[in-house]
């Protein structure tokens, strides 16, 4: 999974990617310190994986890993190349997912580029940039199927429907907020649009209205949470110098510092399972002496399909999948005894994977 952080300059975004991926982006008070996108790869945290780490000692430890990539701040006119705007448009094109971080915290000493805190105009200020890139492809995605039309009447459904897409985008509203048939969906995501990629508001709060769940109070947050709401979006309230502030502990001096704020996770933790859920993610797990792993997957994906994640000959030559649930393993203390009670199930083709399922895939090429 790839996730593009972006934001205009200065709303905490650098010292985000910092902070969650130790990766070291240079961040300044001045606009375009990022030129390059950044790229940093963290591990997903998962519970489950350390205790079947801890149950059969393994010569090898691989958990699912995200990647981010710290784009550039976007200013006004990007989508004519101003600032390094096309570079940073083709960059976000590639991400599965956009994490879009929000400025709602007032800080003199911090220059906005727009000279006041405001994140109903900065939301806007990107969406219209990926907009004004979005209208360039739905065009010729219209002109396209117009000229099918002529050939067959059955694309007349799919321009109707590329024209409501372009009248949303007319009016400044991101694709990911026209209501859409399942089918249309399918339809729509064959057109790379930038604004139907699913998206996530960081909103970015001062430490003092972050802790202890203050975020409610703060009428910035309130904003973004409508314009989220508006767009089919998610929103996650966090805060920057926080998360760079833990980075560098070890995990039990992390765990007392959160539990001081009055916070379960850190914000990398919260803002991985936000994208998991906003991507339709879940994770099975492979567990054995030789090494223990996690394995991303699409929720609804079939036994053999997730098979094919490992190997291709898995998938080609499935024969079933042994699954024994992570609650029911932990309760019997080893899968010889999971075994002994009948919990671990033989399932074939049409099984649907689902989220901490422990397999071993049988398979004959």
């Amino acid at each position: 999974m790839k996730l593009g952080i972006v934001g205009l300059p200065n709303v905490g975004k650098s010292t985000l990617f910092n902070a969650i991926t130790n990766a070291g982006a240079q961040s300044a008070n001045y606009p375009f310190c990022t030129i390059e996108p950044n790229v940093g790869v963290v591990t997903v945290p998962d519970r489950r994986l350390d205790a079947l780490a801890e149950m059969y000692e393994p010569e090898k430890y691989t958990p699912a890993t995200i990647e981010f990539v710290d784009i550039a701040g976007l200013v006004k006119g990007a989508s004519k190349g101003e600032g390094l705007g096309n570079k940073f448009l083709a960059n976000i094109r590639e991400v599965d997912a956009i994490v879009h971080v929000v400025r709602c915290f007032e800080n003199d000493d911090i220059i906005h580029v727009d000279g006041s805190i405001d994140p109903a105009r900065d939301i806007e200020t990107i969406n219209v940039e990926l907009i004004l890139s979005d209208l360039e492809m739905i065009d010729r995605r219209i002109e396209k199927t117009q000229k099918l039309i002529k050939g067959d009447k059955k694309f007349q459904a799919d321009y109707e429907f590329f024209k409501r897409v372009r009248q949303a985008l007319d009016e400044g509203r991101p694709a990911r907020s026209v209501d859409c048939t399942p089918e249309e969906a399918q339809l729509l995501s064959s057109v790379a649009l930038l604004t139907n990629k699913p998206i996530i508001y960081a909103a970015n709060l001062s430490d003092g209205d972050f802790q202890n769940g203050s975020a409610d109070a703060n009428p910035y947050f309130q904003t973004v949470k409508q314009i989220a709401e508006a767009e089919h979006a998610a929103v996650l309230p966090i805060c920057a110098e926080v998360e760079a502030e833990i980075a560098g502990m070890d995990p039990e001096e992390k765990e007392l510092f959160l539990s001081e704020m009055g916070l379960e996770q850190s914000g990398l933790d919260r803002l991985i399972n936000a994208c998991y859920d906003l991507l339709g993610l879940i994770s099975y797990l492979t567990a054995g002496k030789q090494e223990v792993r996690a394995w991303t997957i699409t929720r609804g994906t079939r036994a053999p399909q997730a098979a094919g994640k490992i190997h291709t000959d898995f998938e080609r030559g499935f024969i079933r999948a042994e699954v024994v649930a992570f609650d029911d393993l932990m309760a019997c203390g080893s899968m010889a005894a999971a075994k002994e009670k009948g919990l671990v199930r033989s399932e074939g083709k049409d099984y649907v994977m689902k989220d901490g399922d422990i397999v071993l895939f049988r398979f004959n090429v």
